[in-house]
Formats: structure tokens, sequence, C-alpha cells
């Protein structure tokens, strides 16, 4: 539905938000009329009735029939549409091409999926005019957040969610961060999986929700028997360095869907707390709390020389004391900002990273895709998880 199709009030036949308790502009229902999901077991009623969904901070939605086209700014969203089969329906997310690559390392291993989100519109700083263009069915992404951007204010939201499409996502769940101004009455923070279950409330795909769900919950149950007591894990530590003469240390365990991959598996801290996210380390902060295992994020990136990386610690006449070096024990990870699939492989990955004996050997990694862990090692079905991703419920 473009621009030329609004109603004579100026009102287009989408969005029924409320923000805060309060009807955003009067707009109506989500959705243009007469579209739809594919016709799946899915959970898509085939749009015959109108539906409502509810999300923080942008509370009830209406929507006319289910989301086809997708804005998303942030990862885990476009993560999340994925997983419920609507990747090719995105319009927009941050650095498509980087993540393309980055999410298609995974894929690899997802038989008859696929996933091409190279040449999308990047989104990180969304210009409200292009919004108008890409004329996308719902905005997950998370008006909050919008507006912490100069360009960005509330009527522009507001506007946006009246002539386009209406906003349905959360991000300040993240590192559970404080919303400004008037998004701080009320603000609710997520888990990862709670918020994918909402999201998939709005596109009416209870099914391939619950279908996933189910893997999450199985592989949770195997990290949970194999744990050792806390008293016999590792310490560890996240870095991430484009350059390695700038190291960014990441916590591992702190509230917030960032380290959903993470906290389920305990490792201890290396850094016992001290170093908050984003923190510049050099080698000698990271000698001194002498972590036993490294994860290294973007790893699995395609342009990432993780051999390069390696080397660099190994060659310094400081990086090259610490455990986790001298053990050959730096592992590349994928990203933070992860969808529920990418959560699914990343709790895998970690779990054998941290602990070998408990759940197999994770093998050297240098460059490709996900490593092809055999059958028997796996943590997870890789068949179930690209049957519901298909929709073949």
């Amino acid at each position: 539905m473009r621009r030329s199709d609004e109603a004579v009030d100026g009102h287009t036949r989408r969005a029924f938000a409320k923000y805060g308790g309060t009807v955003a502009l009067g707009g109506l229902l989500a959705g243009c009329a007469g579209g739809g999901a594919e016709s799946d077991p899915s959970g898509s009623d085939g749009g015959d009735e109108s539906y409502a969904a509810s999300i923080s901070p942008t509370g009830e939605v209406t929507f006319e029939s289910p989301p086809e086209t997708v804005f998303t700014r942030l990862t885990h969203h476009a993560g999340m549409a994925f997983a419920l089969g609507r990747s090719d329906g995105l319009t927009a997310m941050h650095a498509p091409d980087y993540y393309d690559g980055l999410w298609n390392q995974f894929v690899e291993r997802l038989p008859g999926v696929s996933l091409d989100w190279s040449g999308l519109y990047s989104s990180w700083q969304p210009d409200k005019e292009k919004l108008y263009e890409l004329d996308s069915d719902v905005h997950l992404a998370d008006p909050a957040w919008i507006t912490r951007q100069d360009a960005w204010s509330r009527e522009d939201v507001d506007e946006i969610a009246e002539r386009v499409s209406p906003w349905f996502g959360n991000s300040l769940s993240d590192r559970h961060q404080e919303p400004t101004g008037e998004w701080a009455d009320g603000y609710q923070y997520y888990g990862l999986w709670e918020q994918f279950e909402i999201v998939a409330e709005a596109f009416r795909e209870r099914e391939r929700y619950e279908a996933l769900a189910a893997v999450r919950e199985e592989l949770l149950a195997t990290i949970d028997d194999g744990l050792p007591p806390e008293s016999e894990r590792p310490t560890a530590i996240m870095v991430a360095a484009a350059d390695i003469e700038q190291i960014y240390a990441y916590t591992l365990s702190n509230p917030g869907f960032l380290t959903s991959h993470t906290r389920p598996l305990g490792p201890r801290d290396a850094f016992g707390g001290s170093v908050e996210s984003g923190t510049v380390v050099d080698f000698e902060t990271i000698l001194e709390a002498d972590p036993d295992v490294i994860l290294y994020l973007g790893g699995f990136e395609p342009g990432t020389d993780m051999a390069g990386r390696r080397a660099a610690f190994e060659e310094d006449p400081v990086g090259s004391e610490v455990t986790a070096v001298k053990n050959d024990r730096i592992h590349p990870q994928g990203a933070r900002y992860q969808g529920p699939i990418l959560n699914l492989f990343q709790l895998e990955m970690t779990a054998k990273q941290l602990y070998p004996d408990a759940f197999g050997a994770w093998p050297r990694y240098e460059e490709g895709p996900y490593p092809e862990i055999p059958e028997g090692e796996r943590l997870f079905d890789r068949q179930r998880v690209a049957d519901a991703i298909n929709g073949e419920l």
C-alpha cells in the first residue's frame, strides 16, 4: 500500500497502536487489507479477522492480517523474522551485507534453509522518508531506541505508525538499558525467547514458535544436566577487536538478551565483575585476569582471520602468557544481537567451548561455516529447526 492509497482523512488502514496507553494519532488497522501470511499450518488464520498483540513499549497493536514485509533495525529482530519464515520479507536491517555473511555461516548447517539479506536498506540511522518508501507492513523495531537519535522525535514515530505501519519491537532489553523521557514509564524487559513468543503472536506463527521453543527447552535441559559444579567451571572472558590494538571486553552473565547464550552456561567471569561491557582492555589487563577461555566475538564473520587473531596473542610477550592462549582455547563467537536460531547454535557452540568433557570437543575453527559436528555429538536437531523455519510442522 503506497502513500497515494491513503484514505481521505490522511489515515492508512494499517496501524492501531497504543503507546503507553494512549492511541497514536488515531490510526486504524495494521497490515494492508487483502494481504496475509502464506497459507500454511504455522498459525495464520488466513487474515479473515483482525487480532491484537501487545509489546512494551508500543502497547497493544491490532493487525488486520499477518505482516509480510518487515522493517528491522537490529539483528535480534531480523533473526526473529527469519525464524518465523519471513526472511524474504525483510526490507531493512543494520549492516545487511555484514550480517548476511555472518548468519549464513550458521544457516549452512540447516538443510533446505536459505537466507539472503545482502543489499537491503541499512537502517542503523533510518531516514523517515525512506520508511515511507519501504512501506513495510510492520516496523519490528523499538521506538524508544529510534527516538534516541537526534533525527527522530516522538511525533515522527507516531507519524510512521499512523501513515505506514506500527512499531512492534523491544531493544532496550539487550542489557536492561534505562529508557529515556516519555518511554521510561512502565518499560518492560524481555528475555530473547519471551520477546520471540510475542513477535510470533503478532505474525500468527504460534506453531513455528512452539516447535523452536521445544528444541531450545531440550537443549537447555541437556546443558543443565551436564554442567559441572560452579567451583569446577572455567574462567572466561568475551572480547571483540577489529584491530587487535583495541580490544573490547564484554560481560558474560549480566541481565539482558545479549548474554542469552553464555548466562545459561554459568562460566566464571575472569574479570570478577570489574570490567563493564564495551571497556577497552589490553594484554596486560587480560593477563591479570588470566582466563581459561577467551570467546572472540565476530570470529565467524567471513572477513575475520581467526588464525591471525590467535597469532597476535601467541606472538605477544604478554598475551602469550595468558592461560587460554597457552592451552589453545581462543574460540570464535557469532553475535550478541542474536535471534532464536543463532541462539541455538551459540548455546551449543559455547557449551562445547567451555565444557568439552561434558558436551564434546569443539573443533579448532579458523574459517568457513559453522563446523559440521558429528550427528551423535550435536546438542540440537538441525532438521527440526529447518522444518520449523520452512513451516513444515
